[in-house]
């Protein structure tokens, strides 16, 4: 009994204990379950809120909005030239791009089945019966996205293929992935399967046929691709039409024209290998016909390429469909701007479809003969440089805009469409290079009374920042720096650094790029502000034809600012206005800013770097034209922007794939430019009628300090120094010129300083200088101290060389007064005379050189030529200043001898040792080196014509020649140097029994007023580098007795 009864309470102790374990296990697993539902829930509403939020803005489609979507074919729309006669008919371009052309099927019945096979296969197996979406399909794709798998079966279906096609966009976001998916479901409770399956037939693109029309529905891929019926396409046809529709432009096998495209059907064949695989798989042929359709010569039966009635302006009618789409699109949303258009594709691509099928009517500014014509120049191979296997195609860019309206009249979008396709006069963005300058630097300093076309700028040097890398250091085209000049020399010359002067420092780089927006520029990034070169070409995209000739139209209109533009109307099949451009100027500068900038571009095409255009424009009896040339760095691409009172025309040269032009190339803006503006003004020439530029009330001449632009000073007449030029009246010069001084100074490396008290007097140097700001001297020692800072950031040529500090001199660098002492300092030694000097003698010429090495002391200031002639005592007969070349020369005639000796001479005066004696003839006669005059004194012999009277000049003109004086120069020529930097003055040589010893070059801005003298020298020619150039120059010869008069003046302009 015992024992039982224990069994009994055992028992019932472990089933309490399993009934126990089995509350606490469900207790777990309802708390789990619970946890579970939470936190689906909260996932969930997590998900329901993204996809919320991605959808949101979506619309809920109507069944009849979708069945009407399905059935909707297109109504075609035309494109019309402008009204050219004034006759209110409007010329045809051609009709916009439309379906009209598909040859759409019925129903299923059409579609022989085994298309269907092959369609449903690759894209959609599970098509009749999932409701719009395939979840397996769609996490297999997701599946073998992320595992990067070699098969990539994608995971739309059909349906919601037709959602993406008929209502959204092809762009791949989850956005657009959510609507689609949400459209499908919608369309698949609405629609029949067939309905479904008809519309994708219908609705979907198969890239190019043989005649190059893009082909949209079966039908018509079968006729553009095999030639054929529908009914009569075998198995290895219908998979390859079943592949294309997943990328119809990576696979076609014709391009645009109907030329068969190798690399498109390849493709092709490799994606219909894949459709016939997946038919294998699923059952609906056998392996007998999958091995027959692998045989199959595909390309044997492919339809043969044939030309096509298709639009003749393939740039033109593109153009006019994303403007008339942008129109459109803005029209029915108020207020949405270009760019957030481009950033809404769904909204652009059903605007668009709206605009190709809508029956519209679209009536362009384009003058069809001037747009042909120019059509034909960019044609022309003999336009352009030969075709090059690296570089490709020379192309082209052109723009023509009429002032009055801003009307795009016609344009050049590139040499061949069918090379490329890229606009290169509205959707390319290149470099302006100099082109930008007036938009940029000069149009807003002029406008701010900054500069006037008279003020000087110094072209001198700047150091910019480099990015926190170091350094930069611009420089001109002719790697010069060009010294003192006029801002309309500047331009005129398109020198690189008073432009960028004015952008950085004067203006100022935000003013300056907010200007240029003004003016129409709406490619200006934010790094834009940044970059300290952006007006000479660093900007970070660049700019296009359409925008820099635009704003060039705004100088030609006075300073008002009238937006281009291409469409003029829109209508509907029946008239009704639905768009009408109105022009609508605003005023961004005035008209007198406008007219100083004109002119200032008439200088460049007159003398300036568009100088060819003299020869290149033909109607210059008929109207006047100014412009502005831009080129890139390495000619990568050269601008020439220019207009007359009635049109501006904007041309572009380049490679698509920047490449350097060649030396014909680089003056191929200008010539193409020259060729429209003839062209058009032949063509049409009520539209050029006005033949000047009027000049507004408020521009007046004035006379000002050719050295400073400043009124001139008293010291500024005497010499001359005088400019005359245009100015706005409101900002006439009030200040007295300071600049123009006397003053002495000591030459240093090839630069001015002023002089230490204890300076040798004849080496200092008394001399009409101009103040700059900041001087030369002090440039270069900023310079230097930046190569000690920052080595790396040196300045190199082309061949990886440091170029000399010598490099950033100035050219009119000697006429700088300067602002640094002397850097030289004492070094408490004699200085160690000159070693290896050396005598020869021209026994014919009696030319006498000198040669000697320098000496090393490193407080060496010069060194002295001593001179004794036929045993007089010997003087200081010539100066070097350190570092010029060691060369002394001298003109020694029988029977006359000399002796000379050299010394050298520091900073404060102490002097080395003499040289050995130099004899010009072994006999000449040493009077002993101890009989000298005083070095400090008078000058010696050749130093004397510094003090001499001006031959001819205002003062001390000189009496009548004595016996042995030579005869005056004679055929004096001057004329511009090929740079116009400079003038080359040359003339006959004088008799040879005159004894010639040197000429003296002397120049004069007025015929009749006071000649200063500029240089001399031995030779028959000299070229005088400064400025202003223009004025009259004359020749004076010297020998042993004296000067001649002066020759006959001569004028440059």
């Amino acid at each position: 009994m015992t024992n039982k009864s224990n069994a009994k309470k055992t028992a019932s102790k472990i089933g309490k204990g399993i009934v126990h374990t089995l509350l606490v296990i469900w207790h777990s697993l309802k708390w789990l379950l619970l946890a579970a539902l939470l936190a689906g829930t909260a996932v969930f509403g997590v998900l329901f809120g993204y996809v919320t939020a991605k959808v949101k803005d979506d619309p809920i489609r109507t069944a009849d909005e979708i069945v009407s979507a399905l059935a909707e074919y297109s109504e075609t729309g035309y494109i019309y030239f402008r009204d050219s006669d004034g006759d209110g008919k409007a010329e045809l371009m051609g009709q916009l791009r439309s379906e009209v052309d598909r040859q759409p099927i019925n129903n299923q019945n059409d579609v022989p089945q085994i298309v269907i096979d092959a369609l449903l296969s690759v894209e959609d197996d599970e098509f009749m019966e999932h409701k719009g979406i395939d979840i397996g399909a769609t996490l297999r794709a997701v599946g073998q996205f992320v595992t990067n798998d070699d098969t990539q079966t994608g995971g739309s279906t059909i349906t919601q293929q037709l959602a993406r096609n008929v209502f959204l966009s092809r762009d791949r976001t989850h956005s657009r992935k959510f609507k689609e998916i949400l459209l499908s479901m919608r369309m698949e409770r609405i629609l029949s399967k067939e309905e479904i399956l008809v519309g994708y037939l219908n609705k979907v693109s198969f890239g190019a046929s043989n005649t190059g029309y893009q082909m949209y529905g079966i039908k018509a891929a079968a006729k553009g691709i095999f030639g054929k019926e529908l009914k009569d396409l075998n198995l290895a046809q219908a998979a390859y039409l079943a592949g294309l529709p997943q990328a119809p432009a990576a696979y076609s096998a014709y391009t645009g024209t109907g030329a068969f495209r190798e690399e498109g059907f390849n493709e092709a064949v490799k994606r219909q290998r894949r459709v016939l695989q997946r038919m294998l798989e699923v059952g609906k042929i056998t392996e007998k016909e999958y091995q027959e359709a692998l045989a199959f010569d595909l390309k044997a039966s492919l339809a043969p390429p044939s030309q096509k009635a298709y639009n003749t302006y393939p740039f033109l009618m593109l153009e006019v469909e994303r403007r008339a789409t942008t129109i459109l699109a803005m029209q029915k949303h108020p207020g949405l701007t270009p760019e957030e258009l481009e950033e809404n594709p769904d909204l652009y691509h059903s605007v668009h479809n709206e605009l190709l099928n809508g029956g519209y009517m679209i009536y362009t500014t384009i003058d069809k003969e001037i747009y042909e014509a120019l059509q034909e120049i960019a044609a022309n191979p003999e336009n352009f440089s030969p075709d090059d296997e690296e570089k490709g195609v020379e192309q082209v860019g052109a723009m023509m805009i009429d002032n009055r309206t801003g009307a795009i009249l016609a344009m050049i979008e590139g040499r061949d469409y069918n090379i490329e396709q890229l606009n290169h006069a509205t959707q390319m963005k290149r470099q302006p290079g100099s082109a930008m300058k007036p938009i940029a630097a000069y149009l807003p300093a002029l406008e701010e009374g900054k500069i006037q076309p008279a003020t000087v700028i110094d072209d001198a040097p700047i150091i910019l920042p480099d990015g926190g890398k170091g350094f930069h250091i611009p420089s001109n085209v002719n790697l010069k720096y060009n010294g003192l000049m006029t801002a309309r020399e500047a331009l005129n010359q398109s020198y690189n650094i008073p432009a960028l002067k004015l952008f950085n420092y004067v203006v100022g780089i935000d003013n300056a790029w907010n200007f240029a927006k003004k003016l129409g520029i709406t490619t200006i990034e934010d790094s834009d502000y940044l970059a300290t070169t952006g007006v000479i070409g660093g900007m970070k995209y660049g700019v296009t034809v359409e925008e820099l000739t635009n704003a060039y139209s705004t100088i030609a209109n006075y300073g008002e600012f009238k937006d281009a533009y291409l469409i003029e109307k829109i209508t509907t099949v029946d008239g009704e206005i639905v768009y009408e451009h109105k022009v609508t100027p605003k005023r961004v500068f005035s008209e007198e800013t406008g007219y100083l900038m004109t002119d200032m571009l008439r200088t460049v095409v007159r003398n300036g770097s568009a100088r060819s255009l003299l020869n290149d424009f033909a109607h210059w009896d008929k109207t006047t034209i100014v412009g502005k040339t831009g080129t890139t760095q390495n000619y990568h691409d050269v601008w020439f922007v220019g207009f007359n009172p009635d049109v501006t025309t904007g041309v572009w040269i380049g490679y698509d794939q920047q490449a350097p032009l060649s030396a014909e190339g680089q003056r191929r803006a200008r010539a193409i430019w020259a060729k429209i503006m003839n062209t058009a003004i032949d063509l049409r020439p009520e539209l050029f009628a006005t033949k000047e530029f009027t000049r507004p009330a408020n521009i007046v001449q004035m006379t000002v300090s050719s050295v400073s632009g400043d009124l001139p000073s008293e010291l500024v007449r005497q010499t001359g120094k005088l400019y005359t030029d245009i100015f706005n009246k409101k900002y006439i010069p009030v200040k007295q010129d300071d600049a123009l001084v006397e003053m002495e100074v000591v030459r240093y490396e090839g630069l001015n300083y002023i002089p230490n008290p204890a300076t040798p007097k004849d080496f200092v140097e008394t001399k009409l200088l101009v103040r700059r700001n900041p001087s030369i001297a002090a440039i270069i020692q900023e310079i230097k101290q930046k190569y000690e800072e920052y080595p790396n950031s040196k300045v190199k040529d082309s061949k990886g060389n440091v170029r000399p500090i010598s490099y950033f001199y100035p050219t009119d660098a000697h006429l700088d007064a300067p602002s640094v002492v002397d850097p030289r300092v004492d070094d408490g030694e004699i200085p160690a005379t000159p070693g290896q000097a050396s005598i020869s003698r021209n026994a014919e010429t009696g030319e006498v050189t000198i040669t000697f090495s320098a000496s090393p002391n490193n407080d060496l200031i010069g060194y002295r030529l001593y001179k004794s002639k036929n045993g007089q005592p010997y003087q200081v007969f010539k100066i070097l200043y350190a570092g010029s070349d060691t060369v002394f020369k001298d003109m020694v005639y029988n029977p006359d001898s000399a002796v000379y000796y050299i010394t050298a001479v520091d900073v404060v005066g102490n002097e080395s040792a003499p040289t050995p004696l130099l004899r010009s003839h072994p006999h000449a006669f040493d009077p002993g080196i101890g009989v000298t005059e005083d070095p400090s004194g008078q000058p010696g012999e050749d130093e004397s014509w510094f003090l001499d009277p001006v031959p001819g000049g205002g003062i001390g003109q000189p009496d009548a020649p004595e016996a042995g004086l030579p005869s005056a120069p004679r055929n004096v020529k001057a004329v511009l140097n090929d740079s116009g930097t400079g003038v080359i003055i040359s003339w006959d040589a004088n008799p040879g029994h005159e004894q010639i010893t040197r000429y003296e070059i002397y120049y004069s801005l007025q015929e009749g007023g006071s000649y200063t003298r500029i240089d001399t020298t031995t030779s028959t020619s000299y070229e005088y580098i400064s400025f202003p150039l223009s004025g009259w120059y004359r020749v004076v010869a010297v020998n042993q007795k004296g000067a001649s008069s002066p020759s006959q003046s001569v004028y440059v302009e």
